[in-house]
C-alpha cells in the first residue's frame, strides 16, 4: 500500500509539473483537437451524405463506405449510375464541407481562397481553394491530418514494441545473466537462419512485388516470430526430456548495442528512400512500416539504461528470492517501471516520423499518388509559383504538428525529472 501510494504522490507530481508548462498544455489541447479532426475525417469532408432518405429508405453512406472498403457490403442500385449532387433526396444531412481529398471539380483549378470560383451556391465554395487538378484543399488538408498521424502513431507503435523487447533484453539480463542451455542455443540459431530463408528470401518477391507491401512483410515478420517461437517450446520440451542444466553466458548487452550502432550508422532518410526505391506498388502503410523499423533504436537505448538501475533494485531481488523465473520478473515487474523515458521518446519519435513522412512524400516517393498528404500537397506547390495556398497551408500544418510533438516531449521530459521521485 505504501509503494501504490508513493507511486500515486510521484505521479500526482508528474501531472502537476506538466501542467505548469504552458506551452505543452496547449500543444496538448492542440492535438487534442487534431486528433478529432483524424478520427471525424470521413464525417467533416465528403461528397457522401452522412445520412439520407431515398424512396422511404433510410441510408448512411459514409458508414457503409467503410463495410464497402472491407468488401462486407456493396452499394444499393440506386446509388451507382448517379452522382451524389445529382441523386432525389427526401432528407439528406451532408458534412460541413461537401468534397473528400479525391472529388475533382473541373470547373475550378488552381481556385485562391479568395479568388473567383464558379459554384452552384455557397454551399459548394472552396473556403481553401484548390489545386492543379480542382480538389478541395479543405478536404485534402484534413485528410493529411489523419494520414500525418497514423504515420507518427503506427510507426511509433512498430518501434515501441522493437526497441523495448531489445532494450530490456539487452539492459536486463546485461552480458552475464542471460544464461541459455547449448540445445536451446543450436535450435535459435537453426530458427534464425530458417526463419530469414523462409520468412524474408523465399518471399522476397511476394514481398517487393506486391501491391500491400507493408502487409506481406508484417507476414514475414510473423512467420519469422513463429519459427523462433515453436525452436524455442521444442528446447524446453527436449530440456525437460534429457535433464539438460548445464548453461552458456550470451553477452546480450553487446550483442544488442552493436546491432543498434549498425542501424545508426545508416542514414535513416537514405535507407528509408532507398527500400521505398524498390518497392513497385507506393503506400502509406509501406511507409509506416519501414519507418518503425528504422527509428527503435532510441528507444531501446532509454529503456536499457533505464533497466541497467531498475535491476540492482530491492524489489527484482525479492522477485529473484521468490523464485520467479527471469523473465516473469523482466516483463511483469522490471519492464512496467522502466517506461517513464519511453514516454518522452514516443513524442518526439512521432514528430520525427511525420517529418520524415512528409519529406518523402513531397519527393513523390513512397505514397500512391491518389493519397493525399500535407507533402503531396507541398510537391504540388512547385508546379504553380502563384499557388501560395499550396504550399502556406500544407507548410504551415506540418510545422505545427511537429512542433506540438517536440513541445509535449520537452514537457514531459522536465516533468518527469528523476529529481521528482526524491
Amino acid at each position: 500500500m505504501a509503494k501504490a501510494a508513493s507511486g500515486q504522490q510521484y505521479w500526482a507530481i508528474v501531472k502537476r509539473q506538466f501542467f505548469r508548462n504552458r506551452l505543452a498544455v496547449w500543444s496538448l489541447r492542440v492535438f487534442y483537437v487534431l486528433l478529432f479532426i483524424a478520427v471525424t475525417a470521413d464525417f467533416l469532408a465528403n461528397e457522401k451524405p452522412i445520412y439520407c432518405k431515398i424512396e422511404g429508405k433510410h441510408h448512411f453512406p459514409v458508414f457503409r463506405q467503410y463495410f464497402v472498403d472491407l468488401g462486407w457490403a456493396g452499394w444499393d442500385a440506386v446509388f451507382i449510375n448517379k452522382s451524389w449532387k445529382e441523386l432525389e433526396y427526401e432528407a439528406v444531412v451532408f458534412p460541413p464541407i461537401p468534397y473528400s481529398a479525391t472529388s475533382i471539380d473541373l470547373r475550378n483549378q488552381y481556385r485562391s481562397p479568395f479568388g473567383p470560383q464558379q459554384v452552384d451556391s455557397k454551399r459548394y465554395w472552396h473556403w481553401l481553394g484548390t489545386d492543379n487538378l480542382g480538389r478541395d484543399v479543405t478536404a485534402g488538408m484534413i485528410r493529411g491530418t489523419r494520414i500525418a498521424l497514423l504515420v507518427g502513431v503506427c510507426s511509433m507503435s512498430i518501434a515501441s514494441v522493437i526497441g523495448i523487447f531489445l532494450g530490456a533484453i539487452a539492459g536486463y539480463f546485461g552480458d552475464d545473466r542471460l544464461k541459455v542451455s547449448r540445445l536451446r542455443l543450436g535450435l535459435n540459431l537453426i530458427a534464425v537462419l530458417l526463419g530469414i530463408f523462409y520468412a524474408f528470401i523465399s518471399r522476397s518477391y511476394a514481398i517487393s512485388h506486391s501491391g500491400q507491401v507493408g502487409i506481406e512483410l508484417l507476414k514475414s515478420l510473423l512467420l519469422f516470430v513463429g519459427v523462433i517461437a515453436v525452436a524455442n517450446i521444442l528446447a524446453g520440451f527436449l530440456e525437460k526430456m534429457f535433464s539438460l542444466k548445464r548453461k552458456i553466458k550470451i553477452a546480450a548487452d553487446i550483442i544488442v548495442m552493436r546491432f543498434i550502432e549498425i542501424i545508426n550508422s545508416i542514414p535513416a532518410l537514405i535507407f528509408l528512400l532507398a527500400v521505398l526505391a524498390i518497392i513497385e506498388k507506393p503506400g502509406i502503410l509501406n511507409v509506416m512500416m519501414i519507418i518503425g523499423l528504422i527509428i527503435w533504436t532510441g528507444i531501446a537505448r532509454f529503456i536499457r539504461a533505464e533497466l541497467l538501475r531498475v535491476r540492482q533494485l530491492e524489489y527484482i531481488d525479492a522477485a529473484r528470492a521468490m523464485g520467479f523465473s527471469e523473465f516473469r520478473i523482466l516483463f511483469r515487474h522490471a519492464i512496467p517501471n522502466s517506461l517513464t523515458p519511453v514516454l518522452i521518446t514516443i513524442a518526439f519519435g512521432i514528430a520525427s516520423a511525420i517529418l520524415m513522412e512528409a519529406f518523402i512524400s513531397f519527393l513523390g516517393i513512397g505514397v500512391s499518388p491518389d493519397e493525399v498528404t500535407w507533402g503531396l500537397m507541398l510537391n504540388l506547390s512547385r508546379d504553380s509559383i502563384k499557388a501560395w495556398w499550396l504550399a502556406v497551408l500544407p507548410g504551415c500544418a506540418i510545422f505545427i504538428t511537429v512542433s506540438i510533438f517536440n513541445l509535449i516531449g520537452e514537457g514531459l521530459s522536465d516533468a518527469l525529472n528523476p529529481r521528482l521521485r526524491q
